[in-house]
């Protein structure tokens, strides 16, 4: 799936631990996985852990796929 880059680094790294980045990337399975496991604080360390690389990632006229 091609992505904004921006919109999804911002989404992953502020509220990544909800699975925003996931849905935002039409992962729904990974978003509600994300979202059954909140609560845990693993998915928010993930979700910044994927932002940056997302952030050191090429990217296409800012599109990246994830």
């Amino acid at each position: 799936m091609v992505v904004d880059k921006f919109a999804y680094v911002l989404l992953a790294f502020f509220i990544g631990g909800l699975g925003a980045h996931k849905f935002y990337a039409k992962k729904t399975g990974w978003g509600v996985l994300y979202l059954l496991f909140c609560w845990t604080g693993i998915p928010g360390v993930i979700a910044i852990i994927e932002a940056i690389i997302a952030l050191l990632r090429p990217s296409d006229n800012g599109k990246i796929t994830v």
